[in-house]
């Protein structure tokens, strides 16, 4: 071929897509684009250290029969859930009611919601008239009221856990509706932040509305929408032949939340993963029942977990459209912690969908045990923590969630200190943290022994420990701190998580869905759990035993004890000992 234009045509013609590939390509990449430009948009016209810095957010275009056709980077978790979300919304409130210039604004967990600290705003993209779609945000807001501050804790029922807005306008002809915004701040302490992430929300819309807008007067409206309809087609195609190459089966397996913030009681799941070459099908029948505490799921977080579950088996270069999410079902009864219905408390169902796709995993791992680690920190492991100044009329919020080890792989260890499964939030740093509230952040570090033990250890957990001096309100609402992330293939559990207290120098243990009155001086030490390790420690290579101890990462008694591997720390550096390693591996 002389030139590229005849190579399209050429490919046009032969493959009998309706879209020339050039075309194609350019448009697909610049829809992502656009949804990209509105997750910059958003982070840098954010108020709250928890958007602006740990971009707790996501961003989303869904054409005009509202399937989703680009989404931003950002949050794993929150993009399975806008599929939900955003085209309830719009159908409960009627696609006929919102306008050119016009955003709707909802975080009603029912019927297609998640927690009430998500917020979405939606907005639909016009041109020259003709409807192309929509681009709709979700941000999670430090707080929105309720019965503890950052709106975490271990609640009863919905309406203890913040604002509930149903579907309503809140830009009405590119202007804020200001009753409603008002109406809104009114029910929220950190009014600043919370009014400033609001209108950034705006201006990720008004970004996203601009650039598909442009991409159309570029392109036209038909060869857009054309375009739509073959990136659908074309991603199917590509996640249709992905799970062709899967283990097709019946997997099954359960798990447990560790307490439900009320009682002592596990919380039972069980997940059924029927993996087939035309789509995978999830069954959460036999979870148990709702609860008045806060470990109850939606609808649209399970379908989140089931969708980033899938994601995983897949090429990473597979697209994330409306093409992949059809090929997901499940079956989540109503009424369960896996599909809780109203009034029940949400704001800890993060929780338990992490906890769900840990199951998922662990059903999976044994036909892809090259794909898959064992357990992870399998939590969000949120805090929060707010307090009142009467004299500067404040009320300042905080919120955080805590980074854990990452299980073991068959061929690596599992990372140290990460976010897991869905959540792909950044770190808070020290000194905008110090800052911006009144805190000090007196220590921050691995925590060692934490690890896994396996041929490839899992990851290690992170303590983190606040100072404060002045009374505040502080909510830890995580898990895991009654047993650890699971091993595999022969892999020991990590070290459990503990959340503490330090009062004139005592230690005093919380429950991991907490919320206490702290005094000046107090101190909160959250230390999370440890990955779980991936095959037998015995077996560990005794070189990556010695540079861990030489790290800090591992003991020597713990080397010796659980990997045996003699490690001589002496001479005040770490050697390895060979001829006692082969002694200890050969006795054990």
């Amino acid at each position: 071929m002389s030139n590229k234009k005849e190579l399209a045509e050429y490919i046009y013609k032969t493959t009998g897509v309706g879209v020339d590939p050039i075309s194609f390509e350019v448009i697909r990449n610049a829809l992502i684009a656009a949804t990209d430009e509105m997750v910059l948009a958003l982070k840098r016209s954010a108020y709250s250290t928890n958007i602006k810095t740990r971009s707790d957010f996501s961003t989303c275009f869904f054409d005009r029969d509202l399937r989703a056709i680009a989404q931003g980077f950002a949050q794993p978790v929150h993009l399975g859930s806008m599929v939900q979300q955003t085209p309830r919304a719009i159908r409960t409130y009627g696609p006929e009611n919102i306008h050119e210039g016009d955003m709707i604004i909802t975080n009603d967990p029912y019927p297609s919601g998640v927690h009430l600290n998500d917020v979405s705003l939606i907005a639909p993209v016009y041109h020259e008239g003709v409807l192309l779609g929509y681009v709709a945000n979700i941000a999670h807001h430090v707080d929105v009221g309720g019965g503890a501050p950052a709106s975490i804790g271990a609640f009863r029922e919905v309406f203890q856990e913040g604002v509930i807005i149903p579907p309503v306008k809140i830009v009405k002809g590119g202007k804020i509706v200001q009753d409603i915004f008002k109406l809104i701040l009114s029910q929220i302490r950190s009014k600043h932040e919370t009014g400033g992430d609001l209108r950034a929300q705006v201006a990720a819309n008004n970004t996203g509305v601009r650039r598909i807008t442009e991409l159309a007067q570029r392109h036209g409206s038909d060869l857009l929408l054309k375009t739509m309809d073959e990136l659908v087609a074309y991603t199917e195609r590509r996640a249709r032949a992905e799970l062709a190459t899967l283990p097709h089966g019946v997997y099954e397996c359960e798990g447990f939340v560790d307490t439900d913030g009320y009682t002592d009681e596990t919380v039972y799941l069980r997940a059924k993963v029927e993996l087939r070459p035309d789509g995978v099908h999830f069954d959460f029948a036999g979870c148990d029942p709702q609860r008045r505490a806060p470990v109850n799921a939606t609808y649209a977080m399970t379908y989140s977990a089931c969708a980033y579950a899938v994601k995983c088996l897949l090429d990473p270069d597979t697209p994330v459209n409306d093409g992949f999410y059809r090929l997901l079902s499940l079956d989540a009864p109503p009424g369960t912690v896996a599909n809780c219905t109203w009034p029940a408390p949400v704001v800890g169902g993060w929780e338990t969908q992490t906890r769900l796709v840990e199951i998922i995993f662990k059903a999976l791992i044994p036909s892809m045990p090259d794909k898959l680690p064992a357990g992870t920190k399998g939590m969000m492991a949120q805090a929060g923590f707010g307090s009142l100044d009467i004299d500067a009329g404040k009320y300042t919020c905080f919120y955080d969630t805590f980074a854990g080890g990452y299980g073991g792989r068959h061929a690596s260890d599992g990372p140290d200190a990460v976010q897991a499964h869905g959540q792909n939030t950044e770190n808070a740093p020290i000194e905008e943290t110090e800052l911006n509230y009144p805190v000090r952040i007196v220590g921050l570090s691995l925590v060692e022994n934490s690890d896994g033990p396996g041929k490839f250890r899992g990851g290690l957990g992170l303590r983190k420990d606040y100072l404060f001096d002045r009374h505040t309100t502080f909510t830890v609402l995580a898990d895991r701190d009654k047993a650890g992330p699971w091993g595999a293939f022969g892999g020991q559990s990590g070290l459990k998580a503990e959340y503490v207290v330090i009062r004139n120098g005592e230690e005093i243990r919380l429950n991991a869905k907490s919320t206490v009155e702290l005094e000046p001086g107090d101190i909160v030490s959250c230390r999370t759990c440890g990955g779980g390790g991936y095959g037998i420690a015995e077996e560990r290579d005794p070189e990556r035993v010695l540079r861990d101890v030489r790290e800090g990462k591992v003991s020597a008694e713990r080397a010796r004890d659980i990997y045996r591997v003699a490690v001589d720390v002496s001479s005040g550096r770490a050697e390895l000992d060979e001829a006692a390693t082969l002694e200890l591996r050969r006795t054990a």
